[in-house]
């Protein structure tokens, strides 16, 4: 019987990012304690970083306090934000949000020592390029892996793909 098999990802969904971002932008032009700040979010690097403007430290930082809400309410996880401090460029600050996609090989050589070291032993996990394939005799051995990497607090955002 051949091997069943899973891809442990990390990828945005990017129609549901630009979603949350036009959420941002209206409510940051409705919101009074925003009015007359300059508040702005717009994307940067086509949508692998978000650029946040204000008169203030404390505004651009509402601005992304606003933008990480939105982002939980249409299911994305924070951790594929990098967020950096606020600088004063000019008479304004800003804040420039990187967003991670893909699973380093430093974070695929943690996720695969713990599917090593804590998984049943039939599972083997390989990492190729951004994302690990793990494959296993028994389907039941890859439910366990998924499940003990959902138990684990990870620097990553996972989704498992291609379950067959």
């Amino acid at each position: 019987m051949a091997d069943s098999s899973f891809d442990i990802v990390s990828k945005i969904d990017h129609q549901e990012a630009d979603n949350a971002l036009n959420q941002t932008v209206k409510e940051i032009g409705h919101r009074f304690d925003f009015k007359g700040t300059g508040a702005s979010i717009t994307w940067s690097g086509g949508q692998k970083a978000v650029e946040i403007r204000a008169n203030s430290e404390e505004r651009a930082n509402a601005v992304l306090d606003v933008f990480k809400e939105k982002l939980i309410k249409r299911g994305l996880s924070l951790k594929i934000l990098d967020a950096g401090e606020p600088k004063l460029s000019g008479k304004e600050y800003r804040l420039m949000v990187d967003l991670k996609e893909g699973i380093d090989q430093e974070n695929a050589k943690k996720i695969s020592k713990i599917i090593r070291d804590e998984g049943p032993k039939g599972v083997k996990a390989q990492i190729q390029g951004d994302e690990l394939r793990v494959s296993s005799k028994k389907k039941d051995e890859l439910q366990e892996v998924i499940a003990l990497l959902k138990g684990k607090d990870l620097d990553v955002a996972l989704q498992f793909t291609n379950y067959r």
